[in-house]
């Protein structure tokens, strides 16, 4: 059994004897492909998205893997370490040397399962027997999993009985591994969790000082304990850290504080205690590939059950004010900044004071800085004043519907036209009311079910606009080249109503079914279709663009084929209700496909402000451009209007009559 072997059986908490199977079936398949981790790492790549894998430098334990981007490998996993099962208590060479010595794995001492069994056999009182070992070792990615699993286990196998100096000892451990020197090695550890451990660990192993009540304070340069001692007649109680956030010499601060009313609900004496992370919100975020900027100390806090809430001040790493900043909590069992655990009570542009409440799940709070500037001042105008105009227009739209519907489907291609057109309107304006929905629910920290239903409803109502428009395009191409009239009215609607909902349903419900499990169907900060991951987006973009194609290739045969109908044939009437339909069509299927051309640059190219402004437009207004060129052009919609208020002004003026009547009418007098 190979050093390494051994090392993950200790660190899995696994007996040995249950690792000796596996150990042997692993040593023989590396017998048989003794270089197999050396396959095509040496060269420039071919294929995108191709992995491949090698071992590290000679005398360093593990293996490092890549991908395939742009012809060029990068490195992605990480497994490199020095540090094993002999060489972390200082044994490495007589422990070696005996372990060769023997040809039995089942001679080896199996008087310690585990190393962080070991460790508290060999220094139960203070854990500092291998400190200095790990203190000297290299931060490479391997090292820092191996550190992890062993705070991780210590925490874990250590019920009680903790004391100041092995809380010196442990902070020592920790504070190696989170120094800023070694924050872009966590990116290549292949479990991305070991940071989310880690932070688990710490106030795992830190909430086992409440038993000591004693005051504590263990000051490293990257992890801060504080206990203090609580008591009723206190003012206030407030633990302050000042730590830096990096090599220079600036410093950040964080305070806990608790208020007098709260403190009087503590029975006295209680402890709190408090540790300060001025590098685990920027690990956090490396390993876990957040795309959140973490912009003050993070601060756990383990309490006394009776208090349940707290008030935390960060100063600001990064001093904006054109960024949005949240103050959240950890979620430990979701491993992300859930903004629920905490609401901000003032900022200026040096500091955030929030109130958090702190409870099983959470116990370790941050304030998140947005790592976008705020939205433009310009877009926001265009897009919510243009909406407003959209949603009015559309709300225009359903009116006018509404009063001329009687006077303009007397014939069955009218009643068609106008059942496509109210359901566009009625889709659009629906679509954009979830629009705004969704938009409120954007940001760092979205509320993720309510995010993923208004993204759904989103891309149902968008989609439908679409599908509308091919039925309308549908509807055409069944006029001109086969006869109007052949199939029942009810059956031509029922096949109006599938494309127009059947079809964006199925696509919508596809699609979130398909990504939303694996979280790639939402975008970072978003509530729209993601891109970046899964290319979800394409779910909308691919119907879309293709039903504007097949609407414009529509649109030349109606132009093709109504060449050919003479003036006075029969069919005269019904040619030109279908070139009505296909002059709407055919202004604003363009419109229609040209705004989601630039969503989908947009998309691709977030930087671009031109794009972003065109695409606002473009969306805000898409309301206003069917009230107008699908009902306002209308030359037999205008002369229903007409009627219809031509007919309300007779029907005043009859009743003004009327009323003139009875009150210019003589009345008897008595006699």
């Amino acid at each position: 059994m190979s050093p390494a072997i051994l090392l993950s059986c200790l660190l899995c908490l696994l007996p040995i004897e249950s690792c000796r199977t596996l150990c042997q079936a692993t040593s023989k398949s590396k017998e048989k492909v003794p270089n197999r981790l050396h396959v095509a790492c040496d060269g420039i790549c071919v294929e995108e998205n191709a992995h491949c894998s090698q071992l590290c430098p000679p005398g360093i334990e593990g293996n490092m893997g890549f991908v395939c981007r742009t012809k060029t490998w990068h490195k992605i996993t990480d497994t490199c370490r020095t540090l094993n099962a002999f060489n972390i208590f200082e044994e490495e060479l007589q422990a070696v040397q005996e372990f060769e010595a023997r040809t039995k794995v089942d001679e080896f001492p199996r008087k310690y399962e585990t190393i962080a069994e070991k460790l508290l056999q060999k220094c139960p009182e203070d854990l500092s027997c291998v400190t200095r070992t790990i203190q000297h070792s290299p931060q490479l990615p391997g090292n820092i999993a191996v550190i992890v699993q062993l705070l991780h286990n210590i925490s874990m196998e250590l019920m009680a009985n903790v004391n100041e100096a092995k809380m010196q000892s442990y902070s020592t451990m920790a504070n190696h591994i989170l120094d800023s020197k070694s924050i872009l090695n966590w990116t290549f550890i292949p479990d991305r969790n070991s940071s989310s451990i880690l932070l688990h660990s710490v106030n795992s192993f830190a909430r086992k000082l409440l038993l000591n009540k004693h005051p504590i304070d263990v000051a490293r340069a990257f992890i801060h304990t504080t206990g203090a001692i609580l008591s009723g007649h206190h003012a206030r109680r407030n633990l302050s850290f000042a730590m830096r956030v990096n090599d220079t010499s600036r410093e950040v601060t964080g305070k806990v504080l608790i208020s007098k009313e709260d403190l009087q609900r503590v029975p006295s004496p209680s402890q709190i205690i408090s540790i300060a992370f001025p590098t685990l919100g920027a690990i956090l975020e490396a390993s876990l590939l957040e795309n959140v900027t973490v912009n003050g100390l993070v601060l756990s806090v383990i309490l006394p059950q009776e208090l349940k809430r707290i008030s935390l001040i960060f100063e600001k790493i990064r001093s904006s004010e054109e960024r949005k900043t949240q103050c959240v909590g950890w979620h430990s069992l979701e491993s992300r900044w859930d903004q629920q655990a905490c609401e901000r009570i003032q900022e200026n542009s040096q500091q955030v004071i929030c109130r958090c409440w702190p409870n099983k799940l959470f116990t370790s709070f941050s304030i998140l800085m947005s790592p976008h500037p705020l939205e433009n001042p310009i877009l926001m105008y265009i897009t919510y004043i243009g909406l407003g105009i959209s949603i009015c227009s559309l709300g225009i739209c359903l009116t006018i519907e509404a009063l001329v519907w009687t006077q303009v489907t007397k014939t069955e291609i009218s009643y068609l036209r106008h059942v496509c057109i109210a359901n566009i309107a009625a889709t659009l304006l629906m679509a954009d009311v979830w629009f705004i929905v969704a938009s409120f629910l954007s940001g760092p920290i979205k509320h993720h079910s309510g995010c993923v239903a208004a993204t759904f409803f989103v891309h149902f109502f968008y989609l439908s606009v679409f599908f509308w428009m091919l039925a309308k395009a549908l509807l055409i191409l069944y006029g001109i080249l086969i006869v109007f009239h052949t199939l029942p009215k009810s059956v031509l609607v029922a096949f109006l109503f599938s494309v127009g909902y059947g079809c964006p349903l199925v696509i919508a419900v596809i699609t979130v079914a398909v990504t939303e499990p694996g979280n790639g169907y939402l975008r970072l900060h978003v509530c729209w279709l993601n891109w970046d991951l899964t290319k979800a987006l394409l779910a909308f973009v691919v119907p879309a663009l293709a039903i504007v194609v097949v609407n414009l290739v529509t649109v030349m045969l109606v132009i093709i084929k109504t060449q050919r109908v003479a003036m006075g044939s029969s069919m005269f009437q019904e040619v030109r209700a279908v070139m009505r339909i296909s002059k709407n069509i055919a202004i604003l299927t363009p419109l229609l496909g040209l705004t989601w051309g630039f969503g989908i640059a947009v998309a691709i190219d977030g930087s671009s402000l031109a794009f972003h402004i065109v695409f606002s437009l473009l969306n805000a207004f898409q309301g206003f451009f069917i009230l107008v060129f699908g009902m306002i052009l209308d030359p037999k919609i205008r002369a229903a209007i007409k009627g219809r208020v031509a007919s309300m002004n007779w029907i005043s003026r009859i009743s003004e009559s009327f009323s003139s009547e009875l009150t210019c009418k003589p009345t008897k007098g008595p006699s």
